[in-house]
């Protein structure tokens, strides 16, 4: 299968699929043209394999490693820590981003909603501050 057609039946660029092989996720045999073809199972490697690995947020580095376990059929020592750490990596991640969600909450309800004795609410026809407010 050209890389066209890979691309085209995986949902993907045909960029992300060059990406794949530089990255050693994805193989192509070359033609006497110089042109690459894949085998039919190229289309389910990049979506049930690759994609779905990218999108759990694991690096190419990570990537690699299941696949070989994936095709090898056993676990590579270390490989079980590093995705644990790589979850821990990700759930630190989400904390934060919930936080700053939290944060930007409270400066939404405080824009629409600001107390009285605020600068920001003159803009808004609010009442102007008292001289110790400057």
């Amino acid at each position: 299968m050209r890389i066209g057609e890979v691309a085209r039946r995986a949902g993907v660029s045909v960029r992300a699929l060059r990406y794949y092989e530089e990255q050693d996720l994805l193989r192509a045999e070359r033609s006497s043209g110089g042109q690459r073809r894949y085998p039919d199972s190229a289309v389910d490697r990049v979506q049930q394999l690759i994609q779905q690995l990218y999108a759990a947020g694991l690096p190419s580095r990570s990537v690699r490693e299941v696949l070989r376990s994936v095709y090898a059929g056993t676990v590579e020592p270390g490989l079980l820590d590093r995705l644990e750490s790589e979850r821990a990596r990700i759930t630190t991640r989400i904390t934060e981003l919930l936080a700053a969600r939290d944060r930007l909450d409270g400066v939404i309800a405080t824009t629409r909603n600001p107390p009285p004795a605020c600068a920001h609410g003159r803009a808004r026809g609010g009442p102007a501050p008292s001289a110790a407010h400057g």
